[in-house]
């Protein structure tokens, strides 16, 4: 019997040891399970960090460049700027000078001659822009006394008329009077067009009394002023 009994416990001391042992061999295994699970997040949480760090590195690359280019773009800004102050102050500088030719140039012309083609000398009629016969008299005697002088004349043609009418078909009818004695000029003396100017002042520099007859021919005219 007792016998038996020892038999008995060693058979079932040996089961403990068995489980014993594949209980540490699966401990063994899933603790190697884990440590490998634990290596490959840290391996990723590193990769990862490094890839955060590259990055990092090219937005502070293209945050550098970008403030490079907002600097170049600043300073070539301010160079269009200061080009523009100075062609402004270029172009201020040739319009005074210009100005100032000009003003030079008027002051060292003459008057040679002025002559006045009005009705009441026989020459405009009322509303008309043909250059009469007495008109063209008149001219060809002007032209005549021009040989006579260095070339170089300027023709000044202005255009007047009465009051008759409104102001706007006036100031027409006056440019149209001044075309007629420019056109005659150059068409029968080849005066240079250049050398001739043409402005109309309509009603609104009267010489004589728009409430008479006498005063409205009077205001009918053209006045041809030839300066050297």
């Amino acid at each position: 019997m007792v016998r038996n009994t020892l038999v008995v416990l060693s058979l079932t001391a040996v089961a403990v040891g068995s489980t014993a042992c594949a209980s540490k061999k699966y401990v063994r295994t899933a603790v190697g399970q884990v440590n490998d699970k634990a290596d490959s997040l840290t391996r990723s949480v590193e990769q990862t960090q490094e890839r955060t760090r590259q990055n990092e590195a090219r937005i502070a690359e293209v945050d550098q460049k970008t403030q490079q280019a907002g600097q170049a773009a600043a300073g070539a800004q301010a160079s269009a700027d200061r080009a523009s102050t100075a062609a402004s102050a270029a172009a201020n500088t040739a319009t005074a000078a210009s100005t100032r030719a000009e003003e030079i140039d008027k002051a060292s012309k003459r008057l040679v001659y002025e002559v006045v083609l009005s009705e009441n000398e026989g020459n405009f009629r009322s509303a008309s822009r043909e250059l009469p016969d007495e008109a063209k008299a008149t001219l060809d005697e002007l032209i005549s006394r021009l040989k006579a002088d260095p070339k170089g004349a300027f023709f000044e043609i202005e255009g007047h008329t009465d009051n008759t009418g409104n102001a706007e078909s006036n100031e027409r009818l006056g440019l149209q009077r001044a075309d007629a004695v420019k056109r005659y000029l150059y068409e029968k003396y080849q005066i240079p067009l250049h050398k001739m100017n043409t402005v109309s002042y309509g009603q609104a520099k009267p010489i004589g009394d728009n409430k008479t007859r006498e005063g409205r021919a009077q205001n009918r005219r053209v006045v041809i002023r030839v300066i050297a």
